[in-house]
């Protein structure tokens, strides 16, 4: 991957999911060294802050169909346009998170100014649902929908433009756990998903083989939106929606080692660190190595 300077944000998003702690993910992340790190291997890096987040406390849930949903429109808002000045500046966008309803904005961010963007969503879940399907109302559940211009018009229309991405520039990767409405949209719109059992079946490699041709295929840029939860929890336990039987540790650093030979991602994100429910901030450091292999950090 060229050595394009890298412009960090902090969005220490927790308004879009059910367990409180996310917040702090982004000081999590960064107290695991990650720019420390990312200078080492030599990138010029910036720390450009934290976007300002609401607490729950100060706040009304609102329709529990889409809670906080004013707050996060707000927010992912100020996201969208950070995350774009840093594009506009010809900065790699690094975001740390907080719950992944920030991707509605960072997304927003950087596919106005392609034409045509892939997405990889590592995830153990689709994030496909909307305030009709969701289960719990929690806007986290629902930013992969969103980004494909479905769901809450408030949300959709972020940024003024909609759709952000296309279902066939888009794979998920790590899928475990998938509501009803979530499955049936998948096959609706033909979104490619890797789940656990084509990872077993296949192997990381070919499985990121197929990813990377499909999201790089006559795109202008690919966004990497990593949510910690895509890793088995023995490996990433500091998250707010674990889920048995996931990535390893190993298979993720050979997805990101394989992305960074690729050479395709112009901007990432990595999400759902919650230091709450961490040991020993073992889920950040995670998250900082990962970033070590996205960036090209080698064994030898």
């Amino acid at each position: 991957m060229e050595k394009k300077p890298i412009s960090i944000i902090g969005m220490p998003m927790d308004l879009g999911q059910g367990r409180r702690g996310v917040d702090m993910g982004p000081s999590a992340i960064r107290y695991a060294s990650a720019q420390s790190l990312l200078e080492e291997l030599g990138y010029e890096v910036e720390d450009i802050g934290d976007i300002s987040v609401p607490s729950p406390e100060s706040i009304q849930i609102g329709n529990p169909k889409l809670k906080y949903l004013t707050e996060i429109k707000d927010v992912c808002e100020k996201l969208s346009e950070t995350v774009s000045s840093v594009v506009e500046r010809k900065r790699f966008p690094l975001v740390f998170g907080g719950d992944h309803s920030m991707a509605i904005g960072t997304i927003a961010g950087v596919a106005k100014h392609y034409n045509n963007m892939g997405l990889i969503w590592f995830d153990a879940h689709g994030d496909l649902n909307t305030g009709k399907t969701s289960p719990s109302g929690n806007i986290h559940g629902m930013s992969l929908a969103v980004s494909l211009g479905i769901g809450d018009p408030d949300l959709v229309n972020i940024s003024g433009y909609a759709p952000k991405v296309r279902p066939e520039n888009t794979v998920i990767i790590g899928a475990r756990e998938l509501d009803p409405g979530e499955k049936e949209l998948i096959a609706q719109l033909g979104i490619k998903v890797f789940t656990m059992h084509e990872i077993d079946r296949l192997g990381m490699g070919r499985v990121m083989d197929e990813a990377i041709g499909i999201v790089s295929h006559d795109t202008d840029g690919v966004h990497l939106s990593l949510d910690l939860d895509g890793l088995d929890p023995k490996d990433a336990p500091g998250v707010g929606t674990p889920v048995p039987g996931g990535i390893t540790y190993r298979e993720s650093h050979l997805a990101m080692e394989m992305l960074a030979e690729a050479g395709i991602l112009t901007s990432a994100e990595f999400v759902e660190v919650n230091p709450i429910l961490d040991r020993e901030n073992q889920t950040a450091k995670v998250a900082v190595a990962l970033m070590g292999s996205v960036f090209g950090q080698k064994v030898l």
